[in-house]
């Protein structure tokens, strides 16, 4: 069968830094960081983290909330979002031609806190009876495919922190290969919960709140960076067939033109470069794109001193470091690691930044680390740029790499 070109018709997310388009459209203008100190009892020590400051327990009814850990109820708002903006209502008339491919590595993480109180605090001996739907990796998924009338492959990722970039990209591969024509795909993730901060802490890998002020906390790429942030959200991108997206009308807000996976088979917890540079080449490859042709790259740098060195060699062994080069930015600087979810939070917001003609920056990217050599962004967006082919790329623990390429126009299929 003859591939089909993929298109992206709508957008969703909840993040630090927006819970709608607009709102983080403005952030990545301003440089609005979404960090700040969280709590988390019973831990005594505060972390610094990418927050979102409101509850969605009203936007359910009280029959709902019980199967619903925050989580389930951030993938379900951010999808309905993708949808409108995609506009479709559902997807029932689809049958099993559409798809929901999802990204979540922790589950209901608070759900899961809150039984582990009441057995071992309160010694009780049976949860409630809804705590299993609530803890599922695969809740968020599942709630989106039942309230959207999805009734093809729905099917949920856990590969770190390439876990939503993996879901899709196989989504668009799905499409691509005349399995299914549409598919909502993104991830949720809520783990600033104590359970998680503490377990992520004890890799030693987490940043201290900066002392002076804690949104400045983390600093990808710079030379005095401290650690990764964690940050909670979700985010959603509807992909379907190209022609059929045109024929409907439907606003496209770019092309998914090419999708490269792979691991590193080195180390559970060390990235190598190697494994990096095979999954950029492939979504070079898979798109039909030089380097030279590539004009940003949102960065997974996380701002840990190993991550980013061993990232920016990858870059550099395959686009260079020069003025020439593709610039580079991460926007973990102002809503921090998402885990499973920021593959999609960062592609969406590179597609964001695609349409309003604008270069996001490494905020607090005030002294450059000369061993993460690359053309970076620097710490203030850069405004009035035509980019052609934005680069997402994420690197997870366990070695799984994901790079995405979209396209703002449609461009001839490689031969």
């Amino acid at each position: 069968m003859k591939k089909r070109r993929v298109a992206i018709t709508g957008l969703g997310l909840l993040s630090p830094v927006g819970l709608d388009q607009s709102e983080a459209t403005e952030s990545l203008r301003s440089v609005r960081s979404g960090i700040t100190v969280v709590e988390a009892p019973p831990l005594k020590k505060v972390f610094p983290g990418g927050r979102i400051d409101r509850g969605f327990e009203d936007r359910f009814t009280r029959l709902e909330l019980p199967f619903l850990d925050r989580v389930q109820q951030m993938a379900i708002l951010a999808a309905r979002q993708a949808s409108d903006d995609a506009g479709v209502d559902d997807y029932d008339s689809y049958g099993i031609r559409a798809g929901c491919y999802y990204g979540n590595i922790n589950g209901g993480a608070a759900t899961i806190g809150r039984w582990f109180e009441d057995m071992l605090l309160q010694g009780k001996q049976t949860a409630r009876p809804f705590t299993a739907m609530a803890i599922m990796g695969n809740g968020g998924g599942a709630q989106v495919s039942i309230r959207q009338k999805i009734r093809g492959p729905v099917i949920t990722n856990a590969s770190a922190c390439a876990t939503s970039g993996v879901a899709i990209g196989e989504a668009a591969r799905a499409i691509a290969d005349g399995y299914i024509d549409i598919a909502l795909a993104g991830g949720a993730e809520a783990p600033l919960t104590a359970g998680v901060l503490s377990t992520f802490d004890g890799i030693r890998a987490m940043s201290a709140p900066d002392p002076e002020d804690p949104a400045r906390t983390c600093k990808p790429f710079s030379a005095n960076r401290s650690g990764l942030v964690l940050g909670e959200g979700s985010a959603w991108i509807v992909l379907e067939e190209a022609e059929a997206a045109r024929a409907r009308g439907a606003r496209i807000h770019g092309y998914l033109t090419g999708y490269g996976v792979s691991c590193d088979a080195h180390h559970i917890g060390m990235p190598e470069a190697g494994g990096q540079i095979a999954a950029l080449k492939s979504a070079l490859a898979h798109a039909g794109l030089q380097p030279s042709e590539v004009d940003y790259i949102n960065a997974h740098a996380t701002a840990t001193n190993g991550g980013d060195i061993i990232e920016s060699t990858a870059l550099g062994a395959v686009f260079g470091t020069g003025s020439q080069a593709p610039k580079v930015s991460s926007t973990k600087s102002v809503h921090g690691h998402l885990i499973g979810a920021t593959s999609a939070l960062e592609l969406v917001l590179t597609l964001i930044a695609m349409q309003n003609r604008l270069l996001p920056a490494s905020a607090h990217l005030d002294t450059p680390d000369p061993r993460c050599e690359l053309n970076h962004v620097g710490p203030s967006p850069v405004l009035d740029v035509d980019i052609r082919h934005a680069l997402s790329f994420s690197c997870g623990f366990g070695g799984t790499n994901a790079a995405l390429i979209v396209s703002r126009h449609d461009i001839p299929l490689p031969q």
